[in-house]
């Protein structure tokens, strides 16, 4: 039998990368509208000014100009003696007369010059000296504060901070809030930067207008810190201010966690409500793939696509999900459906390029499939995108060998170019997969074994090594590989599963497989596959009840002929034949060429 911790790993792999797609390829969450002035808090600065000296546009009235020959000339030597390779110099004749003149611009171009010369203390003495001398310059006080964290002096912070919430209008202060956090986050001491920012915000935080804003600041400091739990309280206390808020519950989304129920509540609160973004449900789903919770993440996606059909990208994440899960003809109805709304007028056309070429691909899947083969290459042939060139012509690779046209394959893989290294694994790992699905098990065998030589630390090499080298029998070779995996990555739940899988099939080492895999649902406890693996050692170690029952709730989440295969044995042998057939036979016509059901018919001496 092969280990479902390959295709969990697979199938996951590809899935993710399908639901990131679909996040590029969506409208991306309503900002908060920019404040109008003209530098945003602790943003990049504004490119360098032009000289006073220089012309105004023609469009704008002449003005006579303030300034004497003298400041000309101050300003003008300045700027020669900073280009000339003297900043020190410039910056002090520019600063002197941004002084002497009281001009806004030639203090910035002061503190452009110190910048550029990366001398911070320079650079924040001209902001200062502007400030002085224009008090009510929030420019002034926005370098200011930039610089102060760039310097790290965040306890100097509060005071400017705590000015630029004050004469930042009400409609703003959100944007301004999630600037705060995304640049104090940079802050290496992250503990100082919390209680900063917390004394800052301290009337914003009590204020239901801005509450929501406010701690979800916070939060994200807090996280930054390493204090989630702190962070999710913050969530909690945004949401409780403001329950139509964005984002307490995006921060809830990042902090979703199996030890973190409360995160998950927040965010289902938040959906159940009237005014809940469908962007927000989008990104649920996603966290719940990443979780994989795929029976969850699509029955957020069915809601969706039922209460919004006009939004296009929900049917094409929804599709990804009922490919993975062998619902051909709803994944097929859901991705035409996406193909067709994706033209329409406004949808940016990067992301719906990147969006088709997904669906396509995906639908080539579901006709090579049911063996058509044609209608597979038409689904390709619409493929445009040279982007996309190497997922393309892999799908024409496979589809070539599934036809009895290894060779062909091959030299249709190894002919694609590699603009980078990610293009090159690709490519490789393409080649090996075609050579696993023609079982031609020593060819790849070879291509890896030459490969683990050249990086013998690669983690993904030596866990696809392992599962060729059980393909070949060499058993002794895929534990030391999958032991050697576990020393590297410890956290690799495939490599536990994979393992205890191993033993439990083999019938050895029963308690060994069944505290392997119990590592591996430690790590992954939503994986369908790893509780597949757990409730075929249960039923190894004799403790059928116990086994039907993860069994049942595995096949429940993922209907996969694979988990189906060990259930319907399951059930035959508690004396529940006639259930057993009818999962048997939903999970032939699934996949009729799965090598476990297959093996399973066979040992088991049943035809259906």
């Amino acid at each position: 039998m092969t280990p479902s911790p390959r295709r969990s790993r697979l199938a996951a792999a590809a899935l993710l990368a399908l639901i990131t797609l679909g996040a590029q390829a969506q409208p991306s969450l309503p900002a908060p509208a920019e404040p109008t002035s003209p530098a945003p808090l602790i943003e990049p600065a504004a490119p360098p000014a032009a000289t006073v000296a220089a012309a105004a546009p023609r469009e704008e009235p002449v003005r006579p100009s303030a300034m004497t020959a003298e400041l000309f000339y101050e300003v003008l030597m300045g700027e020669l003696t900073a280009r000339s390779g003297d900043p020190g110099s410039g910056y002090a004749l520019v600063l002197d007369a941004a002084r002497r003149s009281r001009d806004a611009r030639l203090f910035q171009r002061s503190v452009e010059i110190a910048l550029q010369a990366r001398s911070g203390d320079a650079a924040l003495a001209a902001a200062r000296a502007w400030k002085e001398a224009l008090p009510d310059s929030r420019d002034a006080r926005r370098f200011e504060l930039q610089i102060l964290v760039a310097l790290n002096r965040i306890g100097e912070t509060v005071e400017p901070l705590k000015a630029e919430l004050a004469a930042t209008p009400p409609g703003e202060r959100s944007f301004l809030m999630a600037l705060i956090a995304r640049n104090y986050a940079r802050a290496t001491n992250k503990k100082l930067a919390v209680s900063v920012v917390e004394q800052a915000l301290a009337e914003e935080l009590k204020n239901p207008a801005t509450g929501g804003a406010a701690w979800s600041a916070i939060g994200r400091l807090r996280l930054a810190a390493g204090d989630a739990p702190g962070a999710l309280e913050a969530a909690r206390k945004g949401h409780e201010m403001d329950p139509s808020a964005d984002a307490p519950v995006l921060l809830a989304l990042e902090l979703i966690d199996p030890d973190r129920p409360d995160a998950e509540a927040l965010v289902k609160r938040y959906l159940a409500g009237p005014k809940a973004l469908p962007e927000l449900r989008i990104a649920y789903a996603r966290v719940l793939v990443e979780g994989r919770r795929y029976a969850d993440a699509s029955a957020e996606l069915a809601a969706l696509t039922k209460a919004r059909p006009e939004l296009p990208e929900p049917w094409l994440l929804l599709g990804s999900l009922q490919t993975q899960a062998r619902q051909d003809a709803a994944a097929e109805s859901s991705l035409k459906r996406y193909i067709a709304m994706a033209d329409a007028p406004g949808n940016n056309p990067e992301a719906r390029s990147r969006g088709q070429t997904q669906a396509f691909l995906l639908l080539s899947q579901l006709a090579e499939r049911r063996k058509d083969f044609v209608g597979a290459e038409h689904w390709l042939s619409r493929i445009d995108s040279t982007d996309d060139l190497v997922a393309a012509q892999t799908r024409r690779a496979s589809l070539l060998a599934r036809q009895g046209k290894l060779p062909q394959a091959r030299e249709l893989v190894r002919a694609l170019p590699e603009r980078n290294e990610e293009d090159k694994k690709q490519k490789f790992m393409a080649e090996v997969q075609l050579l696993r699905d023609a079982k031609q098990y020593q060819a790849a065998y070879d291509m890896l074994a030459q490969a683990s030589t050249a990086k013998p630390e690669d983690t993904d090499l030596i866990y696809d090594k392992a599962m060729v080298a059980e393909k070949l029998n060499r058993l002794d070779e895929m534990e030391r590989l999958l032991r050697r995996l576990i020393e590297l990555k410890p956290d690799d739940q495939n490599a536990y599963n994979a393992l205890g899988y191993s033993l439990a099939d083999r019938k050895i080492r029963l308690e060994e497989a069944r505290t392997l895999i119990k590592k591996a649902v430690q790590l992954a406890p939503e994986d369908p596959f790893i509780a597949d693996s757990l409730g075929w050692v249960e039923f190894r170690l004799g403790n059928t009840d116990e086994a039907m029952r993860i069994l049942e709730a595995a096949y429940k989440r993922r209907p996969d002929p694979e988990i189906g295969a060990h259930l319907g044995e399951v059930l035959w042998v508690k004396g529940q034949r006639d259930r057993a057939l009818s999962i048997w036979k939903e999970a032939y016509l699934a996949d009729s060429d799965n090598e476990t059901l297959q093996e399973t018919l066979k040992r088991l001496r049943v035809k259906l």
